[in-house]
């Protein structure tokens, strides 16, 4: 490959290109779930007749907003549910997460975190390990979880075990992304698995997803295989890096009903929240989302390639299935992470000059670090890469609007890592 603008060493571009056919494959298979995923969004676009009118701002209480409401509408044809609610003013995945939670638990119910312990920021809403005001555990709620089994993939016979065991599981927890654990990120056919497991021994139990990172991987979502409630962010995949902020939940009617409730106020629910001129940015991001998080597999299936020829671990391999846009790169030394992140920050088009640092990031136990030069604050489904200062020091990378911005992001950071003294070639 030719860097005429960059300054990467030649061993390493050689590296790359040798990579790069390595994913091939692997790219023909992402274009045609890329493909798919598109042709899906662009009727669901034209079923429910979207014109320039659904896009006119709507202020004060938002009553009548039809752009709104058409896209709540939109979303759970794309998603295979009954219903949905996409809105701007959820303020991330965890805000959309605990809507979920809050509207489906009520005192003394139990919610079962069914793939082990969940993501870091979950653990203040949950309560039971880390207290805090206004958490699950201060309104009575109990959780407990059942753990991954040797080879981190969900333990279906301890998980109806704890069911049969306690009558008062109300919701059952899946996070299909990996979090910040090492443990393979689910796939729609796993999450089906345990769907089936729970609604064997539960019917009345309700199955609800994290389905954050996972929107758009697959050609299926997890409304499909029978989970009641899914939520996930827009700053994240569906949004497309277009959307500036905001959430979604999709499932039931009766569950969508509970969350419009908990997000707003109970009588008033969906009917009130102004879209302030949101309307056209969120639809334009689902639209671009199909593309989008192909280009971020893309640039996924290129750094496992690249990053297993310099030596390292990574997961998932460049060949393997996957469930989730987020990459894993075992660094194993904390300054190999750290020149990793700074390296990929250097190909950010905007903060490119920054250099990153680990910081005690709200909502986290381990100091954190994290690359991230974004035309939105956060935005994940822009390149990315972030991690705990913890063993096994794995960076985790995500994101990248197209492939080949990204590909030279991932290389900037093997780069840096060469230039610090923390690579050899």
């Amino acid at each position: 490959m030719q860097t005429p603008f960059f300054n990467i060493d030649n061993k390493l571009c050689a590296i790359s290109d040798r990579a790069e056919k390595q994913a091939t494959t692997a790219f023909q298979r992402i274009q045609e779930i890329t493909e798919y995923n598109q042709q899906k969004v662009l009727s669901a676009f034209i079923r429910h007749q979207v014109s320039e009118s659904h896009f006119v701002p709507t202020t004060g209480y938002g009553y009548g907003d039809r752009g709104r409401d058409a896209l709540d509408a939109i979303l759970a044809d794309i998603m295979g549910a009954e219903d949905a609610l996409i809105r701007h003013g959820i303020v991330s995945g965890t805000h959309a997460i605990t809507i979920a939670l809050f509207a489906l638990l009520r005192p003394g119910d139990t919610l079962l975190a069914a793939t082990g312990a969940p993501y870091d920021t979950l653990e203040q809403v949950i309560g039971h390990q880390t207290p805090c005001a206004g958490s699950l555990k201060e309104y009575g709620i109990h959780y407990t979880q059942v753990e991954l089994d040797a080879e981190g993939l969900p333990d279906i016979p301890a998980i109806q075990a704890a069911l049969r065991a306690d009558a008062s599981v109300r919701v059952v927890h899946i996070q299909r992304s990996r979090g910040y654990s090492t443990r393979p990120s689910l796939s729609i056919a796993w999450i089906k698995r345990i769907v089936e497991a729970v609604k064997e021994v539960r019917a009345d139990a309700l199955v609800f997803v994290d389905n954050c990172y996972g929107e758009f991987v697959e050609k299926t979502e997890p409304n499909e295989v029978g989970a009641d409630l899914i939520a996930g962010s827009l700053i994240k995949n569906p949004g497309g890096g277009i959307a500036e902020n905001g959430g979604y939940l999709c499932g039931s009617k009766a569950c969508i009903e509970q969350c419009a409730y908990r997000m707003t106020t109970p009588g008033l629910g969906r009917e009130v929240g102004a879209s302030l001129g949101h309307n056209r940015s969120l639809y334009m991001g689902l639209f671009s989302a199909p593309h989008v998080v192909g280009e971020a597999l893309k640039t996924a299936v290129y750094a496992a390639a690249l990053f297993a020829e310099l030596g390292y671990t990574v997961s998932p391999g460049a060949c393997d299935h996957r469930a989730d846009i987020i990459q894993t790169i075992l660094l194993k030394e904390p300054a190999a992470l750290i020149a990793f992140c700074q390296g990929m920050q250097k190909g950010a088009p905007v903060d490119s000059f920054v250099v990153p640092e680990p910081w005690d990031m709200p909502g986290y136990n381990n100091q954190v670090i994290m690359a991230a030069g974004a035309f939105t604050m956060g935005a994940s489904i822009e390149l990315s890469a972030d991690a705990p200062l913890r063993a096994p020091y794995a960076a985790y990378m995500q994101g990248g609007l197209n492939y080949h911005s990204g590909k030279i992001g991932v290389l900037l950071a093997a780069q840096s890592m060469l230039e610090q003294g923390q690579l050899s070639l």
